[in-house]
């Protein structure tokens, strides 16, 4: 082989040299309760997973118990539900955390699930400097796309300077927050949002842990390449390989320029990825397959900005969780990609290319302005409280939706070319879908019982009080929730104990004053129906729009309280976590014409009957319709219940929703 040949392979013909190690997969996987779970990690991991990454339970995101009123229609939807250390011995059984890179998507209890963790490892004699992993904790993000906070925006800044300033004394190779712009994304951010929101939220991080003056300057150093980022991976995988390769060099100049690193190694951008969700389709779901596959082509082809960590979702996720079969064959997709192709054996194939460095540029250039916006007006925290990071995601969304609707942006098989077999995917006994035994909820709130049954009350009790003694003197609260959970303090009295003290909070919905970007036929249409319902009942239609339960994915609710606005209708949207007793007291003391419900989390059924089983209580007749992931064989239960029409991710023409809506009530107005 030539030596020319050699200087753009990193091994030869021959095999000879080294290629790059393969990023850590993993699949982000939990749900039913720990023991299910604890068996789906295992065999995972038996089939070439390197990392885990474990999904929690809506009620333990948010900071409940299983057995509190609105943990019971969510246990085990999402993820795994956990209470106690008790559930953490059950959930690692036979897995040696030792060995294992495990990755805790978990924000508002963040502190709490790692306590969980440190107990169990010093329970077993494991050193905690063995640990490795990655606790999310990016509540900026919370705040702006996913819904799971807690406590306001310092209480929540504080918890995380807390976890930085413990783990690097004691967890060194843990990463206390991962700066998380894939639900960004998944909120409608566009590339240039993404790369702004994260790293000015990574700037509040780092400014939080500089004022707290807790590190000395190595020390800080250290702290600095303890931030990792967790980011999403488009379709348009040319611009997202430019976004990578901006965020790469941004970070580089932040950590150089603003914060003095001098340590190259503490200046590399660590990141790990899930692509797009977002565009997976309901429609045509094998197409989901490709769309996976060319999204994860753009966080692995570039060298100069591979991921360090990558899971893919599952083609059907927009209809259900995935199976296990579903999860391994996106497991296989990496595999083969690191194993089988030559990926790993060259140099970054894109540099010097004159498009790439000008979209980079161009990527750079808008994202520092955006970022300076930020900072002027006090920083991502200020940007939170005063809605203006909400707003601009919330007019992204609209605008991208706005095209879906026009036609001016072409998603296959959902606005063009619509017609196609069906897929043979979806034709298993099961209907190509997952669903959760509602009975393995009575396994978790057994142990739960049991536990605290058998635990030292008074123990309990005592670490609880300290805990919030420790908050309100403004103390590391690490060791005192470490405290916690090896009393068997319970995900819900941790939580209720930091409610005490700092309250919750509830962020600006950012609906206010956005518009679609629609003005055709179909709009006009609807329009002119609210206007023969408006000169029919002397007032306008008044739709209550309501996110019920924990499931805080609020796109959806937002777009429909958009296009209600759009198409003249008064809206009510007072954002997410609402419980069906406030929805229907919200319906009846407005006079709402219908309810529209959004639920994402798969509990549906549950909610549905709370909701209805209030409308009695009330006396109120008021349609309800029902939008989210919901699968086909729950339609004729849900509409036995009296729901009056079902909306799924394959509904994208957002005025032939607010059509239906308007006939509805217009045959059948309102009933208080």
């Amino acid at each position: 082989m030539s030596a020319e040949k050699k200087d753009y392979l990193l091994v030869d013909e021959n095999g000879q040299g080294k290629p790059d190690k393969p990023w850590i997969f993993r699949t982000y996987a939990g749900h039913t309760n720990a023991k299910a779970s604890n068996e789906l990690y295992r065999k995972n991991l038996s089939k070439g997973q390197t990392g885990l990454s474990i999904a929690f339970d809506l009620p333990t995101q948010c900071g409940y118990s299983s057995d509190h009123e609105v943990s019971r229609p969510e246990i085990g939807k999402v993820g795994v539900p956990i209470n106690s250390l008790e559930d953490f011995r059950i959930l690692f059984d036979q897995i040696p955390i030792e060995e294992m890179n495990t990755s805790m998507t978990i924000n508002g209890t963040s502190m709490w699930l790692l306590s969980l963790y440190v107990a169990l490892a010093e329970e077993r004699g494991v050193p905690l400097e063995k640990l490795n992993g990655t606790t999310q904790n990016d509540l900026i993000k919370e705040y702006l796309a996913r819904g799971t906070y807690i406590y306001p925006p310092k209480d929540s800044m504080k918890i995380i300077v807390d976890m930085y300033e413990y783990c690097l004394h004691n967890i060194p190779k843990w990463n206390p927050s991962n700066i998380c712009s894939y639900h960004l994304q998944e909120a409608g951010a566009t590339p240039v949002q993404e790369l702004s929101f994260a790293l000015a939220t990574a700037i509040a991080v780092l400014d939080a842990i500089k004022e707290r003056n807790c590190f000395t300057a190595d020390e800080f150093e250290q702290c600095v390449g303890r931030i990792s980022f967790f980011v999403n991976a488009g379709i348009r995988f040319v611009e997202e390989m430019c976004k990578m390769r901006a965020f790469t060099e941004m970070w580089e100049e932040i950590t150089k320029e603003r914060y003095g690193v001098k340590t190259a190694k503490y200046r590399v951008f660590r990141y790990g990825v899930q692509v797009n969700s977002l565009g997976l389709t309901e429609e045509q779901p094998e197409n989901n397959a490709w769309r996976i596959l060319i999204e994860a082509l753009g966080v692995t082809l570039s060298r100069n900005a591979r991921c360090r960590a990558l899971q893919l979702p599952a083609w059907n996720e927009a209809l259900s969780l995935p199976r296990p079969w579903d999860q391994q064959w996106s497991l296989r997709l990496q595999q083969v990609l690191a194993y089988e192709t030559d990926l790993l054996e060259y140099p970054d194939i894109f540099e010097g290319s004159k498009v790439i460095e000008a979209k980079v540029k161009a990527l750079k250039e808008e994202a520092k302005l955006e970022i300076q916006k930020i900072l002027d007006m006090g920083g991502a925290l200020v940007a939170i409280e005063n809605g203006y990071m909400k707003s601009q995601l919330v007019k992204s969304q609209t605008e991208r939706l706005s095209k879906i609707n026009s036609n001016e942006l072409v998603i296959v098989g959902k606005n063009k070319w619509t017609d196609g077999i069906k897929s043979p995917l979806m034709t298993d006994s099961d209907g190509g879908i997952f669903k959760v035994d509602p009975k393995s909820a009575e396994q978790t709130l057994g142990v739960l019982s049991e536990v605290k049954g058998r635990r030292n009350a008074e123990l309990a009790k005592k670490s609880l009080e300290e805990l919030k003694q420790a908050a309100k003197d403004g103390k590391n609260l690490m060791p005192f929730s470490i405290a916690c959970a090896k009393a068997l303090v319970t995900t819900g009295e941790w939580a209720d104990a930091l409610r005490e003290v700092y309250g919750e909070y509830n962020p600006p919905t950012g609906v206010d004053g956005q518009k679609l970007f629609l003005t055709d036929d179909k709009v006009a249409t609807v329009r002119g129906k609210v206007e023969a319902f408006t000169k029919a009942h002397g007032h306008r239609p008044k739709i209550v729009v309501g996110k019920p339960g924990l499931d805080g994915h609020s796109n959806g609710a937002e777009m429909i309280a958009v296009s209600a606005k759009h198409s003249g209708f008064d809206v009510i949207y007072s954002g997410i976590r609402l419980s069906p007793e406030e929805i229907v007291q919200s319906a009846v003391e407005e006079n709402a014409n219908v309810i529209g419900l959004s639920i994402l989390s798969g509990s549906h059924k549950e909610i549905a009957k709370q909701l209805f089983d209030e409308l009695t209580h009330y006396k109120a007749n008021i349609p309800v319709v029902i939008g989210g992931i919901i699968p086909e064989s729950d339609f004729e239960e849900l509409k036995k219940m009296g729901i009056r029409e079902i909306f799924t991710p394959k509904d994208y023409d957002l005025m032939s929703i607010m059509n239906k809506i308007i006939d509805i009530i217009s045959v059948e107005p309102a009933l208080v």
